[in-house]
């Protein structure tokens, strides 16, 4: 499969899995994808410059992640606060997998804790949306 085509699947998957957590929504600030849970950004998504960069914050496996040679902080300073950003070109292998489980952690580290306690106990989008 092309590398271009393979970027654009994961992109797809990487789209439709942040949009399954509760209560987000997608924004396009600065050109690129925005993934928020309320008004709160777990994943910067953009594609160009022949590179797929996915940012993300990792509170518990940041160590790990920039062992990873595609993996370097996340400037503006986010990379003290434990935001990373994964930059891969399309000879890269896409390790689809790790980027999901990195998307996960980051989620729980942004949401609120009231809405990852209600994800995790099966509740649907629509029920934890009607708070009171």
């Amino acid at each position: 499969m092309p590398a271009v085509a393979s970027f654009a699947k994961a992109i797809k998957h990487i789209r439709k899995a942040a949009l399954s957590f509760p209560e987000t929504r997608e924004d396009h600030p600065w050109g690129e994808s925005a993934f928020k849970v309320r008004d709160k950004v777990f994943l910067f998504m953009s594609e160009g410059e022949g590179q797929l960069r996915i940012t993300v914050k990792l509170p518990e496996s940041r160590g790990l992640a920039l062992l990873m040679p595609f993996a370097q902080p996340t400037g503006y300073g986010l990379g003290k606060s434990g935001w990373i950003t994964a930059s891969l070109v399309p000879n890269d292998p896409l390790p689809l997998p790790m980027l999901l489980d990195w998307m996960e952690e980051s989620f729980c580290a942004v949401a609120a804790k009231k809405v990852i306690t209600s994800w995790k106990a099966g509740a649907t989008p629509e029920s934890v949306r009607k708070r009171p």
